[in-house]
């Protein structure tokens, strides 16, 4: 028993360290992107290419993702390979985009990164009940790798923000440097376990179980949260451009956000122990939308800041309650195969809630009230559908 438990401890780790290094390649990378052409050149230009290439990069991903998922699960080494080959793209991508960084070309090659990125945290989720002993300890392993993407968030942009202050090695240094943590990313990848996610295919009483009024509640307002936090980074990015020192400050919303992500993760099995499920994810929107409205009210950069931290905040202690949801209500489910499909619709909700302020430009106020009026509303509609009680089990006819 000690050397299989042992044997596991080391594929979490192994996991934590593939996904310590992926975390810490996109926050460079956004870091980079700041400054790059990709948000500085005309307003307009930069909205119209970036809304033509987020369709284009994410439309694939969002129909074949869930064609390909099951047979992917299905494989030895599936969800490795492709976390593996995720790693190594980014990789050329980074350097391809520190060549290219006052190029056209670097759209393209900034949405591909997005798709792979997208890509790689669905494969993750499926990976990580693979890597636990047992399954109390699934929330827990989500929790600390929330935990470490924080941390590796927030350390990762100081070189990258110190990197774009110096006028020589402004932009492709930083890809570069990202470049070295996908890397790294790739090498530990290399090590992960191959253990088939899924080895059949998904049975009817699991197709029920995720059904579920309680569960199908949950999923909803993980897509709204985590449909708040796609529109705030690129409200984010594109509000702030026009502001004094833009670049500065987009650096301190993503550091800050991915701060807000670990402390979510770090305080949420805290009110898993004290309160239920539902509760906390009521909290979390509550949390959104006392933020949203109060940003709107107070106006400024810091005022947005606060609210992306709050948002990332909410969506962390919101995923640790709905995995526990799913492992409360659908105890016979396939964990990894359950995780997947649920992580790929929050990765469209992430995307479809980008285009918002892609297509239109919104005033940095009217954007933060928006959120606040989305999450208020969902309070509502979480708090009446978990009031819904469970229908009774069909009684047998008497004989």
């Amino acid at each position: 028993m000690v050397p299989a438990a042992r044997g596991r401890v080391s594929k979490f780790r192994r996991l934590s360290i593939t996904h310590a290094a992926m975390i810490g390649g996109d926050a460079a990378m956004l870091v980079a992107l700041a400054d790059s052409l990709f948000l500085s050149i005309d307003p307009s230009a930069a909205r119209s290419r970036v809304l033509l290439f987020l369709v284009v990069s994410f439309a694939p991903f969002i129909v074949i993702a869930p064609l390909i998922g099951p047979v992917i699960d299905r494989a030895a080494g599936g969800r490795r390979t492709v976390i593996q080959l995720v790693a190594g793209g980014r990789v050329v991508l980074s350097l391809l985009m520190a060549v290219f960084i006052d190029n056209l070309a670097l759209f393209p090659l900034v949405f591909a990164s997005l798709v792979l990125q997208k890509s790689y945290i669905v494969s993750k989720s499926a990976l990580v009940p693979s890597v636990v002993r047992t399954e109390d300890e699934l929330v827990e392993a989500n929790s600390k790798l929330g935990v470490i993407a924080g941390l590796t968030g927030f350390a990762a942009v100081l070189p990258a923000a110190l990197l774009q202050v110096i006028p020589p090695l402004a932009g492709w240094a930083t890809l570069v440097y990202a470049a070295l943590l996908f890397a790294v990313a790739l090498g530990s990848a290399t090590r992960l376990p191959a253990d088939v996610v899924a080895a059949s295919a998904q049975p009817p009483i699991e197709r029920a179980q995720l059904h579920g009024t309680r569960l199908r509640m949950a999923g909803i307002t993980m897509l709204l949260l985590r449909g708040c936090v796609g529109f705030m980074f690129f409200h984010l990015a594109f509000w702030l451009r026009g502001k004094s020192a833009g670049t500065a400050w987009f650096a301190v919303a993503v550091a800050m956000s991915a701060l807000g992500t670990m402390v979510g993760n770090v305080f949420a099995p805290m009110l898993r122990r004290s309160t239920t499920e539902e509760k906390m994810l009521a909290g979390a929107l509550i949390v959104s939308a006392v933020a949203g409205v109060g940003a709107a009210v107070i106006g400024g950069i810091p005022s947005g800041v606060a609210l992306a931290v709050a948002v990332n905040l909410a969506a962390a202690v919101g995923r640790l309650a709905f995995e526990s949801i799913v492992q409360r209500d659908a105890p016979q489910a396939n964990r990894g195969r359950a995780f997947a499909q649920f992580e790929t619709r929050f990765q469209f909700a992430w995307a479809t809630a980008g285009l918002i302020p892609v297509i239109v430009e919104i005033p940095g106020q009217v954007g933060f009230l928006l959120v606040g009026i989305v999450c208020a509303v969902a309070v509502a509609n979480l708090v009446a559908g978990v009031q819904i009680p469970r229908l009774p089990a069909p009684r047998r006819p008497a004989r």
